[in-house]
């Protein structure tokens, strides 16, 4: 349930039901609007008892939340969030491009990456240095090493860097390189990694599972932001279906479903929906069109020697041409 304070509600007021909440064993979630004050209850309702909210000092109504999300919720906190990550911010007026190679293969095609991304506006540097593949024997990544050489191409650039965790082991290591950790979609329903992460305070940016529906998705933030990090960002990147075309269903109209339910930034990323180069363009700019926050799409200065998903991966003038293309339709949308 969520408690609407009146306009001129007091401080005391505000704080007043805050506590009656925490009398209870319940936690009380604030947010401040710019003109009402939102108090979120967290917990087991039926605690508090006889209570009645609607009859307190500064209270204007009180209102029911059904869903199992409750602070990634927009009715506990109306406004969008902004995410503070590295020297940017994620969320509404700005439009987050994050770029680069699908795998960190080695120390020279990192740095020649973010040294053209850099350039052609993009500031984050993806790149997978833990690498959860289909088959076994594929490409696993550097690991560790993967992350040194990312963190001196953010020396480098100055480009924020964010790459995937997979496991307890690598968000222990990550953290001391990484301005973003990206929980992948085979990942996004591990409860217990997304707990640490939540733990871990540091700005996260969860994709979409295999075949999650918006709700199953929004639950998993949950997860995230109940431990303490409310710094997280969504990323659609196509859903398993039927339909073989592409790699998978890019679903465009989730963007519009997640801005409706929560106030998490969300992004999209067009190349792992697709699978397929010539698709990006066309689709980052229609992800602009709907009101995404952002994309994050896949550059490698040489797709077909790729250690990882050549074929969706961008050459770096493509990539430059793409953002060239794509900029109208960012300010189009008011965005920066």
């Amino acid at each position: 349930m969520i408690i609407i304070m009146k306009p001129n509600a007091s401080g005391e007021a505000i704080s007043k039901v805050t506590k009656l909440i925490e009398s209870r064993g319940l936690q009380a979630h604030l947010s401040h609007g710019d003109e009402v004050t939102i108090v979120g209850v967290v917990g087991d309702k039926t605690k508090l008892g006889g209570i009645n909210f609607e009859v307190t000092e500064g209270v204007d109504r009180v209102v029911s939340v059904t869903e199992s999300y409750k602070l990634v919720n927009k009715k506990f906190h109306p406004e969008d969030s902004v995410i503070p990550v590295g020297n940017t911010t994620i969320g509404p007026k700005t439009f987050t491009v994050m770029a680069g190679p699908c795998a960190v293969e080695n120390r020279e095609m990192l740095l020649a990456s973010a040294e053209t991304v850099k350039k052609a506006g993009a500031t984050f540097l993806r790149g997978g240095a833990y690498k959860p593949r289909t088959s076994p024997y594929s490409f696993q990544g550097l690991e560790e090493e993967g992350l040194k050489y990312m963190k001196e191409a953010r020396d480098a650039t100055g480009l924020n860097i964010i790459s995937e965790v997979t496991s307890l082991r690598a968000l222990e290591t990550a953290v001391k390189y990484v301005d973003m950790l990206q929980i992948g979609a085979r990942n996004m329903q591990n409860f217990e990694l997304l707990k640490e992460v939540g733990r871990s305070g540091v700005p996260v940016l969860l994709k979409r599972g295999l075949a999650a529906t918006v709700e199953e998705w929004l639950n998993a933030a949950e997860y995230i932001i109940s431990e303490g990090n409310p710094n997280i960002v969504l990323c659609e990147r196509g859903i398993r279906t039927y339909e073989r075309s592409t790699r998978n269903t890019l679903d465009l109209s989730a963007v519009l479903t997640v801005k409706a339910k929560s106030h998490l930034p969300i992004i999209v990323d067009p190349s792992h929906a697709t699978g397929v180069r010539a698709y990006i363009e066309p689709l980052s700019k229609a992800a602009a069109a709907v009101g995404a926050d952002g994309i994050m799409v896949e550059v490698h200065p040489c797709p077909s020697c790729a250690m990882s998903d050549g074929p969706q991966s961008l050459t770096f003038e493509q990539f430059e041409t793409m953002m060239q293309h794509l900029k109208p339709y960012v300010e189009l949308a008011g965005r920066a």
